[in-house]
């Protein structure tokens, strides 16, 4: 049995050594230092408040930043929309084709998906008709489902605005 009241000494004895080690040399610091030096417990207190207080700040900032990440939408102009539609005209002229048809909303979606900006389109498919062209789906408000038949067989600047014809 003595045996076993040494091992359990033993094995006491390191850990107390240990603290007993950690105690001794915050101590010795302590000691070592001038009483000029020494600062209140207040003051040691206060740095540990200003480095929670600069966290914060922090904090405040990301949502800033994720305003800043949205990238304001640029919508297509009247004239790029018109632009489009003249250059479908003239591929399916050149295609030998008759006619084209335009849907203001897959036209709208083929150049911008997710933006909502009919009325643009809608101006714009209105705007490039000629005489003889026709409407396929008609709508009196600005409307997706708007759907124009356009003949490309003569596209010559001679021919009259719809507008102009039916005015």
């Amino acid at each position: 049995m003595a045996a076993k009241k040494t091992a359990k000494t033993t094995a006491a004895e390191p850990e107390k050594k240990a603290v007993a080690a950690k105690k001794a040399p915050a101590k010795k610091a302590a000691a070592k230092k001038p009483a000029a030096e020494k600062k209140p417990a207040a003051e040691k207190k206060a740095p540990a408040k200003k480095a929670v207080a600069e966290k914060k700040p922090a904090a405040k900032k990301a949502p800033a930043k994720k305003a800043a990440k949205k990238p304001a939408v640029e919508k297509k102009s009247f004239q790029e929309y018109k632009d489009v539609i003249n250059w479908k005209k003239w591929e399916a002229h050149n295609m030998n084709w008759l006619y084209i048809e335009v849907n203001a909303g897959e036209l709208m979606n083929e150049l911008e998906a997710g933006v909502n900006n009919i009325k643009t389109v809608v101006d714009a498919v209105l705007d490039s008709m000629l005489e003889g062209d026709t409407f396929i789906v008609e709508s009196e408000k600005a409307s997706p489902k708007l759907t124009v038949r356009y003949y490309c067989d003569n596209l010559s600047e001679e021919r009259r605005k719809y507008s102009e014809v039916n005015g």
